[in-house]
């Protein structure tokens, strides 16, 4: 990763795009991967004020097939509870967490936060990507950043290289900031939304 890649203030470059758009008078279609609800509840507060979303739930990494339909589940909870200023709609990937182990494979014992966690990045933005450019989203962005244990910087190169490649634009984002992970937490308790305390695959709860 460019030194010059991590200096970027990702959220300066989000209120930028945000100003321009209500500007311009504009509401784009975007598309955001999801990786769970409560990490979801701030970005669609947020960004539903923007945009019509479609929420792509898409997380192979997720080893374990009950927690998988329990977060599923939990998605759904939250995008039926909430009262958007655009509707907000859901599309589901397909569960395919044999391909995330083969992905990841010779690199079980990483530290978590490693080339692992890259691999795993990039495989769920490469699909949320070809999804956007098949259906003609404008935008697509990942509701990643806002954990404190993810690195932005890395996850918003990620998508600007595929933002290129796949010729669909990436929404920059840095969504823990503005205190948005605490928000997070506060709307997870007031939707009742179940918080995981890992990532998903069998390594991070291990």
């Amino acid at each position: 990763m460019g030194a010059s890649m991590k200096q970027i203030n990702y959220q300066k470059e989000l209120d930028k795009l945000l100003d321009d758009l209500q500007q311009e008078e504009k509401v784009p279609k975007l598309l955001i991967h999801s990786c769970c609800a409560p990490c979801s509840s701030y970005v669609l507060e947020y960004l539903s004020n923007y945009f019509h979303i479609t929420i792509f739930f898409y997380n192979p990494n997720i080893t374990e097939p009950e927690e998988y339909e329990r977060r599923v589940e939990e998605q759904r909870k939250l995008i039926a509870a909430l009262k958007p200023k655009y509707p907000i709609l859901m599309e589901e990937g397909t569960y395919e967490p044999k391909r995330f182990l083969e992905q990841v494979k010779g690199l079980e014992e990483m530290k978590e936060g490693d080339k692992r966690c890259e691999i795993c990045f990039s495989m769920r933005l490469r699909e949320t990507a070809r999804i956007a450019k098949e259906q003609e989203f404008e935008y697509f962005t990942t509701t990643l950043t806002i954990s404190p244990l993810k690195n932005a910087a890395i996850i918003n190169e990620i998508g600007m290289y595929l933002a290129k490649e796949y010729d669909v634009m990436f929404l920059p984002s840095d969504f823990k900031k503005k205190n948005g992970y605490q928000r997070s937490v506060e709307l997870s308790k007031q939707y009742g939304l179940y918080r995981q305390d890992y990532c998903g695959c069998i390594f991070s709860k291990r």
